[in-house]
């Protein structure tokens, strides 16, 4: 007779299998000669759209771009006339890889116990067979930042291709930002005692304070370690302040989560005091520090245009218009499709409400893909599709910012990847259910 400890731990594993079970599409297979797509309208981001152009592709990376680009001998050739051409999407703040299924704890992996954790790696955690991934990916995302959550300092967010084995397989940047969530101006918490303003006021102070010792013990520790280096006297290793030497070198970007100028004006102030390279996320009130932002050339994630106004007097659509009023002011930028598990596929509806309200097209697209490319420090390989960076795009019947186009072929540095997720399968599933009833 089975102890009941026995039994309980077969009842999570048959819960967490039947749910939570790896995807099963098979990863594309390296490229093994040279790739035309032929006929099609290319836009290539950072250049004005081609009709009738083409993209040849060789070893994962872009050869040619053009009109009258002459094919290789042993070139496969498909036709995209009517068709559209674009770079992967990309979308620089999701949990994807390391959250599955809200309802069931052990699939969620994206916070760590404890309030300063640079030393935690989002990449490590990734799950390269996640149902999520092939979800994003049919509808035309292959590239994403993975975001650790939790704490003051969350951890060290990873740039990754939503195919492949594994995690290093997946891995575009294994490190791309270090990420703080700057306290918020006096949320209220609790009901009682009688002053609940102050004490979140305190307890706002005191996150600031924890914020602050731990950068001043990164930055001690480094300078320790460089001195160290020189008399061999290094101090004892500590991974959570080895984790912030990129930021102190600059190497690495500080991404801030901040949305409130309460936020935004005192978290740029001390990270030029830092001398470090920021990204503010979020960014609500970033128009009313304007100058700040372009003083210290920080750009600005937008984590998503599909939410409400922060403020009760604000106009409706004041989330609506931020990229542009962004764009107005000369502010960088790019647009995320937020941490909506499971509907990171809409990133580009994201892109198409902001050109509703005044966004000009052509300028949402790069929003989508050049831009936070840019602005995660991988601008040189994706986000356009131009004469030799990485062969990562995707073939759509019409324009991508549509609801109703679809994209028909991706690929990921030059690799055809499956475009089926388990929508499309359960679809197909009760297709035929209902084929057979007619019958």
């Amino acid at each position: 007779m089975k102890k009941w400890w026995e039994v309980l731990i077969g009842v999570v594993f048959v819960t967490l299998s039947s749910s939570t079970g790896a995807a099963p599409f098979v990863p594309g297979k390296p490229q093994e000669r040279p790739i035309a797509l032929v006929g099609g309208t290319v836009h290539p981001v950072d250049a004005p759209a081609i009709e009738g152009g083409t993209v040849l592709f060789d070893k994962g990376k872009i050869v040619a771009v053009g009109r009258d680009v002459e094919l290789p001998k042993d070139a496969q050739t498909i036709d995209v006339k009517g068709k559209h051409v674009y770079p992967g999407l990309f979308d620089a703040y999701t949990e994807l890889g390391l959250a599955e299924i809200e309802a069931v704890r052990a699939t969620l992996d994206q916070r760590e116990v404890g309030l300063i954790n640079p030393n935690v790696k989002a990449l490590v955690a990734v799950n390269p067979d996640s149902e999520l991934l092939p979800v994003a990916r049919a509808n035309g995302v292959l590239t994403a930042a993975s975001v650790p959550r939790g704490g003051l300092i969350a951890g060290t967010s990873a740039v990754i291709h939503l195919d492949g084995w594994s995690n290093e397989d997946m891995a575009v940047v294994p490190a791309a930002g270090i990420h703080l969530n700057w306290p918020g101006p006096h949320p209220i918490t609790q009901p009682y005692p009688n002053d609940p303003i102050k004490l979140s006021a305190e307890r706002r102070e005191k996150a600031l304070q924890t914020i602050k010792e731990a950068f001043a013990d990164a930055r001690a520790y480094y300078t320790a370690k460089k001195a160290g280096a020189k008399n061999g006297s290094a101090p004892k290793v500590d991974t959570r302040w080895e984790a912030m030497i990129p930021l102190f070198e600059r190497k690495l970007p500080l991404v801030i989560h901040a949305d409130d100028i309460t936020q935004i004006q005192p978290a740029v102030a001390f990270g030029a005091k830092e001398n470090l390279r920021m990204i503010i996320l979020g960014g609500y009130d970033a128009l009313r520090c304007a100058e700040l932002l372009k003083k210290h050339d920080v750009p600005v994630i937008i984590p998503r245009v599909h939410r409400l106004p922060l403020r009760r007097d604000e106009d409706y659509d004041a989330p609506f218009t931020l990229p542009q009023r962004l764009r107005e002011a000369g502010i960088k930028f790019c647009i995320s499709g937020g941490l909506e598990l499971g509907n990171e596929r809409n990133l580009p509806y994201h892109a198409a409400t902001a050109v509703a309200y005044g966004l000009p097209a052509d300028e949402a697209l790069r929003a989508i893909t050049l831009s936070p490319a840019e602005i995660l420090g991988v601008g040189d390989r994706l986000g356009s599709l131009t004469k030799g960076k990485d062969a990562t795009l995707i073939v759509t019947d019409g324009d991508v910012l549509e609801i109703a186009s679809h994209v028909e072929m991706a690929f990921i540095e030059g690799r055809s990847v499956e475009l089926s997720d388990r929508q499309k399968l359960l679809y197909q599933k009760y297709l035929e259910k209902y084929r057979r009833q007619k019958r």
